[in-house]
């Protein structure tokens, strides 16, 4: 794709056949062409062709099933587990939120060191291959540089819980236990 961004948004329509069809080009596209705009950073809604109901979240749930699947998970077991575990718990919300932003620091991080290397060759943005050269240069410090940073913000969360369970004890006089620590 050429640097210009494109100004208008794909609305893709999925019909009951699973087909998806992309309204701007007129032609039905699969999974990968999705997943295309979604690397391209085009603008892109999936819609039910029946309902209008909004299913751009399942399409890309859809789309890291596939890519779970077919090689190097980026989510082991066991994080997926601690994920379905926070779905109905009172802090699902904010672990999402937790989620987000540390998803946007790591992209910050990126944009950072792709500033820093001069933005890559050519003034062409870093391709995957080439952030696999990168990485295999210098991993050790971005391991160690993310694994400061996770650490601060594990840090920040247990102070941000300790500071709410002062609240509650302050607010309603007894303090409030979590319910892994009533055994």
């Amino acid at each position: 794709m050429n640097s210009t961004k494109k100004i208008n948004k794909h609305l893709i329509k999925k019909y009951p056949n699973r087909r998806l069809y992309d309204t701007q080009t007129s032609s039905y596209i699969t999974l990968v062409d999705v997943k295309q705009f979604v690397m391209e950073n085009d603008d892109f809604a999936v819609v039910d062709a029946k309902t209008g109901e909004d299913l751009t979240r399942s399409i890309l749930l859809q789309i890291i099933l596939e890519a779970e699947a077919g090689g190097a998970p980026m989510f082991s077991s066991v994080a997926l587990a601690q994920i379905i575990r926070y779905y109905g718990h009172a802090m699902q919300g904010m672990m999402g939120s937790y989620l987000e932003k540390n998803i946007q620091a790591f992209i910050d991080i990126q944009n950072k060191l792709t500033e820093g290397a001069g933005g890559g060759v050519e003034g062409k943005p870093f391709s995957p291959e080439m952030w696999t050269q990168f990485m295999n240069v210098q991993g050790p410090m971005m391991q160690g540089m993310m694994g400061n940073y996770i650490d601060q913000s594990k840090n920040l969360f247990v102070q941000m819980q300790e500071q709410m369970q002062n609240q509650s004890k302050n607010m309603f006089g007894f303090p409030f236990v979590p319910d892994d620590k009533k055994k």
